[in-house]
């Protein structure tokens, strides 16, 4: 018959692995909490991609149909 050891009395070798069969996974469940950003908060960083996007689109080519103009009348 065995004898109980008190689990700090147990070499470092079998702690691991009596905390190794204690262990438990999640399975498909992740366990980090995850947060929806609320749309009515101000957020610097899709400001400047909108404006980015807008200088982007509307002076390009208003900078590419100038330039045409300006050769077309040299």
């Amino acid at each position: 018959m065995n004898k109980y050891v008190s689990l700090d009395k147990r070499s470092k070798k079998a702690q691991r692995e009596y905390h190794a069969k204690q262990r438990r996974t999640w399975g498909e469940l992740n366990p980090v909490t995850r947060s929806v950003p609320s749309g009515k908060t101000y957020n610097r960083k899709k400001e400047k991609q909108r404006i980015g996007k807008e200088f982007r689109n509307g002076f390009e080519a208003d900078l590419f149909f100038a330039k045409i103009y300006i050769f077309a009348w040299l």
